[in-house]
């Protein structure tokens, strides 16, 4: 059981990696140029998009590594 929740976690390390380096950074983007605001085309639909999915992936994957890890510590 235990190997298996190492190989997860391993797994579950290299996703979270690949998906955060993935991501662009806050100030990237054309709407940082003209101090763009969130009432654009683009900040009302952001959860729809890539980004935002990989922001939703990148949260669901930090909450499993968290709980894995601590899965992990616990002595049994």
């Amino acid at each position: 059981m235990k190997t298996l929740l190492t190989i997860i976690f391993i797994l579950v390390c290299i996703v979270l990696t690949v998906i955060v380096l993935a991501q662009e950074g806050k100030d990237a983007g054309l709407g940082s140029l003209g101090g763009g605001s969130s009432d654009t085309y683009w900040g009302k639909n952001k959860s729809r998009s890539m980004e935002g999915n990989l922001v939703k992936i990148t949260r669901y994957l930090a909450i499993g590594f968290i709980v894995i890890a601590v899965i992990l510590n616990l002595n049994f």
